[in-house]
Formats: structure tokens, sequence, C-alpha cells
């Protein structure tokens, strides 16, 4: 009794985990120092084993005989599962002797696969990656400029460079500009980057032959669209589509490309005026939503500049491309919002274009040539509180009384006005102060109610 309270708490508590024979039969007897480590569940025995020797027997007879001492169920399981592994390592090497194959033996090719077909993208030098394309480089170029529009500047002489060094046979020309394009068309938002990309390489490519430059055959690839226009306005919504970014896209073509003339200045492609004109009136010869849309994004961006070209010219085509507007806002079905849209481009046009022109020069500026003559001249009043600017044709004479009246050229300011300033004028009167006072009271009353 005594020993059981003597010993500490939870000593000799066990969760009937077994104990390493071994250490069982290694101790004393009267060694009563508890075991700190518990035996847990045996690991997974290995798929093969060594194969049994005398050293492994002689091991199982010392555990057979720690369990004589003390049986133990896991003990009497991790048996099991040697014994178990030692068979089926057993039946391994079995196998192994009796297998016949062998590490000289053919390649093995399953069925259904040509062992005859070369690899085309093998090179020893360059691994199994194939060579780039033009394709492939042109879809990159074009591909980074579209995400970045602003590293134009910088990168178009690198991207150009690449072309000149590519681009060597009339055949790859062809290429390129079936590449440019298509991409230019199909991107969007790109119909301005690309056609500034068309006008610099118009410029820059050093390849010419006998079939035409860049340029030439640029315009020929977009001549092919517009000789089917009249079929497009009219197809399902995916041509229509294709036609609408052809036609923006020649707009901005129209804007950007430049050729040089004669006298060596650079002017604008003339041939592309017809047909934007052309393409309009073919996209309101069919008054649908999509075309119209079109047609009102195009006049707002190249109207200013098709107006002033026709004019100079003596061609009345924005005047017609109008009346067919108001044509169309008066008999065609269209929706609200496209009609809306119409209306605002001819307020637009009557407005030209929104353009505000250039005053005259400072020096050169008169009321009757500069309508902000008088933009920044100061207001003044009469005594009756009526205002008048320089604008006015009194205001020489009412200005004159204001400067008599206040004295600003009495002797007591001085000659330059540096005099010291007095602020005794600046107190107030009695009469005022009482008035002031009296204010003061009445604005509290009416605050307080």
């Amino acid at each position: 009794m005594e020993e059981n309270f003597d010993r500490a708490p939870g000593a000799g508590r066990t969760r009937n985990l077994p104990v390493d024979p071994g250490l069982v039969g290694n101790a004393g007897a009267g060694d009563t120092k508890p075991a700190f480590f518990n035996q847990r569940e045996p690991l997974r025995q290995p798929r093969t084993l060594p194969p049994f020797g005398e050293n492994n027997i002689s091991t199982a007879n010392d555990m057979a005989a720690g369990d004589l001492r003390r049986p133990s169920k896991p003990q009497q399981s991790a048996n099991a599962n040697s014994m178990s592994a030692s068979r089926r390592g057993n039946e391994v090497d079995t196998i192994v002797k009796s297998s016949k194959l062998s590490a000289s033996a053919p390649e093995f090719i399953p069925s259904g696969i040509n062992q005859y077909e070369e690899n085309t993208f093998y090179d020893e030098s360059e691994g199994y990656y194939s060579e780039p394309t033009l394709a492939d480089m042109v879809t990159e170029f074009l591909g980074h400029l579209s995400s970045s529009p602003g590293s134009f500047e910088s990168d178009i002489e690198y991207i150009t460079g690449m072309f000149n060094s590519w681009v060597n046979t009339e055949e790859l020309l062809n290429e390129l500009v079936e590449l440019i394009y298509t991409q230019s068309t199909a991107i969007p938002n790109f119909a301005y980057t690309g056609a500034r990309l068309c006008n610099y390489l118009s410029h820059h490519l050093t390849i010419s032959p006998q079939s035409g430059n860049f340029r030439q055959l640029l315009l020929k690839r977009c001549r092919i669209e517009y000789e089917q226009r009249e079929v497009a306005v009219r197809g399902d919504a995916e041509t229509q589509k294709k036609l609408h970014s052809y036609v923006l896209f020649l707009g901005e073509l129209y804007l950007n490309l430049e050729v040089k003339s004669a006298k060596g200045h650079p002017n604008r492609a003339d041939i592309l005026l017809q047909a934007l004109n052309d393409l309009m009136n073919s996209l309101f010869n069919n008054p649908v939503d999509a075309n119209l849309i079109c047609a009102v994004k195009l006049l707002k961006l190249t109207g200013s500049v098709l107006d002033d070209a026709w004019k100079e010219s003596g061609k009345p085509h924005m005047e017609k491309l109008i009346q067919r507007i108001e044509t169309i806002l008066l008999d065609a079905t269209c929706s609200r919002d496209v009609r809306q849209m119409l209306l605002k481009l001819v307020e637009l046009r009557s407005s030209d274009w929104g353009r505000v022109r250039a005053a005259a020069a400072a020096s050169n500026a008169t009321p009757d040539n500069d309508p902000n003559y008088f933009m920044n001249e100061p207001t003044f009043y009469t005594e009756d509180g009526t205002p008048f600017t320089a604008a006015d044709p009194e205001y020489a004479e009412k200005y004159q009384e204001i400067l008599d009246r206040q004295d600003y050229f009495s002797d007591a300011d001085g000659e330059n006005g540096n005099e010291l300033y007095d602020d005794s004028e600046d107190e107030m009167e009695p009469e005022m102060e009482e008035a002031f006072e009296h204010f003061c009271r009445e604005s509290e009353r009416k605050r307080q109610q």
C-alpha cells in the first residue's frame, strides 16, 4: 500500500503498448524504472527482403523467446508480416531467375507507329525547336505594338531592320503585305498603329520588285476588298464586320500614308479619296444600324480632312453625303441611338467639325478680326449699377468719369503712388458704426428665431 502511495502521479500507468522484449530481458531484477519509449505498430515491411540467413533466424528465435516471457499481439502481427514478405521476396527471386527478358533485346515499338517516320523538327545544333517563320515574327511584332503602342517610335527601326533582313524575295514581300493587312483589320483598335506601320515600311523597306513596292502592293490588296463592297454590305453579320474593319483601316491609311510628290513634299494618297466616298455611299445604300455606325465613325475620323480636300478640288461630295444622312433620318427605320448619332454628326459638320480657327496675332489683333479682343478686359459699373466694358461704345467717357470721381491722379497720392499708406481712413464714422451694430443685432435675432 505504501509503495502505491509513494509513486508519482501517473507512474506505472501504461496504455497497454508492448515493451521491447530486448529491454525486458536486459533489465535487472531490482530495476523498477519504467520504459520511456513506447513500442508502436510496426512499419510496413519492404516489398523485397534479403534472404534469411543465420542472423535472421537467431534474431527470430530471440524474439520468439521474448514472446514466451511476455506475449504481444502486435509482435505476432509483425512476425506474420515478415514471413509473408519473405515469401513474396522468394517469389520475386523465382520470377527473376525464370525471366526471358534481356537487356540486349531490340527496341520495343508499339503497333500503329511508323518507325521509319523522321522527326523534321529535330536538329542536333538547335534541339527540337523549329526555325521561326515570317508569319511568327510578324505576329509577334504586331502583338507587341498592339499591347504597347507607345513603344512604336522606339521599336519601329528594329522591326524594320528585321523585315529587311527577312524579306528578300517577291513572294515574301507579298506575304508580309498580306500578314500586316490581315492583322490590321482583325486586331481590335489596331487600325491606327497598323496605318502608321504601313507608312513607315513604305519608305524604309529596301526591297522593290518589278510587281511593285510595299505601298503599291498594299493598295492592290485594299482594292480587292473595295471591289467586293456591294456584296459585303448586304452579307451576314460576320461579313459586314470584316467590311467595317476594312473601312476604318482605309480611313486611317488615308490620314497616315504619305506619298512623295514631284516637288518633294509628302502628300496624302489621293487615290483613297474616291474609294472612301464610294464606301460611304455603299454603306448608306443599305442603312442598317451596323452600316450607319461604321459610316458615322469614318466621318468623325476623316470628315474634316475629306471636306477640305473636296472643297479644294471643287467636288460637292460632302454636301451630298450630308443630304443622304438627312434623308435617312427622315425615312430609314434605324434605332433611336443611331438616329442620335446621325443628328450629332450633322451638327458637328455644321460647326466646321468642331474646329476653332486660330486667333489673330497679338500685335495684329483688332476688335474686327479677333472675337476675343476684349476677353481679358475688366468690367466696370456705373453709379446706377449698369456694367460696361471696353467693348462699350461709351467706354472712354464712362471710364474717364470714374477716374475723375476717384481722383486717381490727385496730388495726395504722389507722382508714383509710393507714399506711406494712412490707414486712418479705414475707420468707420459714427453713423456707419451704428448701422453696422444694428445689422448685427438683426442678424442675430433672425438666426435665433
